[in-house]
């Protein structure tokens, strides 16, 4: 008769699969090969407080564990998602008696250390300053923004990197021959295309490797009927990997740094006249969730701040492609937006009016409220005119080529500014020519030259 005790459902095989000893980590070579920082922390009896910097699933909760095992300490865990300041109190209470009780130090590990605000990180300062816990952080955002400076003083920052296809791959034969912690009691074997496919589809992401290699041993192990003890003849072939990494999108955080990263690396391609690299850029950030609108939003942008006056159609474009976006949704619209790209890449480049725009607003705020010129303002009563408002105005379509050379038109307290310097390519090569044209109409008023200074 069978028990009708059900048994707890197993651990996932990346949790199983978590590295024990250091000689089970993979990857970050340039922080754990011999004689590196933190391959010394490892071997000290006395970890120091740390902020672990990198992707999901790059080890940076299996590497707080080992320094843990490394040391002999206690080892704490939060998680700043659900963690407040009463959690890092208990903790604290919880390290205290371990050192007073049993000698014993503890390192507190709070991972996604990003999600606290300020009030819960300055809870942790003057346990950390005390020696009560060696804190050590987890975080996928970088801490120079999230962090407060207090605690960043107080702890060295490690940078994780995303692992290596190369890596990835070896970590799914691991598992597949691991008869203990592993699939190795199925006797599945996995095709090289197979292999490199979920290697690929995993982005960097250990964890994701192996919850893909777990969901794919299911598949084939159904298929074939294989199961505990089942002769080696279940493969992990192609079109099993395919199954299951369907739908699977790219690492993208639509918030944080790599967020940014990507759309700067958009903007850059655009400005650098490489319309395939900008094409890429795009795809990366449409296939891993990004708002559509938002990105119309910044090819609005760089049409005005790196194409300007240079291509004017250039913004025309954009706004047309930002207008399909809305209209059509996806995907009709992103190929507006890929079209927007392309143009702006191709197109002649200027900041002219951006560089301009700069300097203008910086004396706009630097100067005060300077008065408008008495012959520049409006007269709209009795009163008004006569005080002289707009009586020495000079109307530009009554002058010679509707120009009046030499009138000014800055505040008194200003100098005369040439903010707007259109550059030698596409349509400003005509603006600037038409601008010098007008200077020497200025300096033959005998003015000095408007735009001087």
């Amino acid at each position: 008769m069978k028990s009708s005790v059900q048994q707890p459902p197993s651990p996932p095989l990346a949790e199983r699969m978590r590295p024990r000893t250091l000689t089970e980590v993979i990857g970050q070579r340039h922080l754990l090969a011999r004689g590196r920082a933190l391959e010394r922390a490892l071997s000290s009896e006395r970890p120091h407080s740390m902020i672990f910097w990198g992707p999901p699933g790059s080890g940076k909760t299996t590497l707080a564990r080992l320094l843990a095992g490394a040391s002999g300490w206690q080892f704490l865990k939060l998680s700043a998602v659900l963690a407040g300041v009463k959690d890092i109190r208990a903790a604290v209470a919880e390290a205290r008696a371990a050192r007073e009780g049993l000698g014993q130090g503890s390192i507190l590990f709070i991972d996604e250390v990003h999600r606290f605000n300020k009030s819960q990180q300055d809870a942790l300062l003057p346990h950390v300053e005390d020696g009560t816990v060696v804190f050590i952080g987890a975080t996928t955002e970088n801490p120079s923004f999230e962090l407060n400076n207090a605690l960043l003083s107080r702890a060295r920052v490690y940078v994780l990197k995303p692992l290596e296809p190369a890596d990835l791959e070896g970590l799914i034969d691991r598992a597949l021959a691991d008869t203990e912690r592993g699939l190795g009691a199925l006797g599945l074997s996995v095709a090289p295309e197979a292999r490199a496919l979920i290697a690929a589809a995993a982005d960097g992401d250990a964890r994701r490797a192996l919850n893909l290699l777990e969901l794919a041993a299911d598949f084939a192990a159904g298929a074939d009927g294989a199961g505990e003890g089942a002769a080696a003849d279940a493969v992990i072939d192609a079109d099993i990997a395919r199954r299951v990494i369907e739908g699977g999108v790219r690492r993208f955080d639509k918030g944080g740094e790599a967020f940014y990263d990507q759309i700067s690396a958009l903007h850059k391609s655009v400005r650098g006249s490489a319309p395939d690299a900008a094409l890429y850029w795009l795809a990366r950030m449409i296939d891993g969730g990004a708002d559509p609108l938002y990105l119309a939003r910044r090819i609005v942008r760089m049409a005005s701040e790196d194409i300007g006056n240079a291509d004017p159609r250039g913004l025309d474009l954009a706004m047309n492609a930002w207008d399909a976006q809305q209209r059509l949704g996806s995907p009709e619209g992103e190929l507006a937006l890929a079209q927007a790209v392309v143009y702006l890449a191709c197109a002649p480049k200027s900041n002219a009016v951006y560089t301009a725009w700069n300097a203008a607003l910086a004396d706009a705020r630097g100067h005060g409220s300077l008065e408008v010129p008495v012959h520049l303002r409006n007269a709209p009563t009795k009163l008004m005119k006569q005080l002289g408002y707009g009586a020495a105005y000079r109307y530009a379509h009554d002058e010679p080529d509707a120009y009046a050379a030499g009138e000014r038109y800055f505040p008194d307290g200003i100098p005369e500014r040439r903010y707007y310097q259109p550059v030698g390519r596409g349509l400003e090569i005509k603006i600037r020519e038409k601008l010098a044209r007008l200077r020497e109409l200025d300096r033959a008023a005998g003015k000095g030259g408007r735009g001087e200074g």
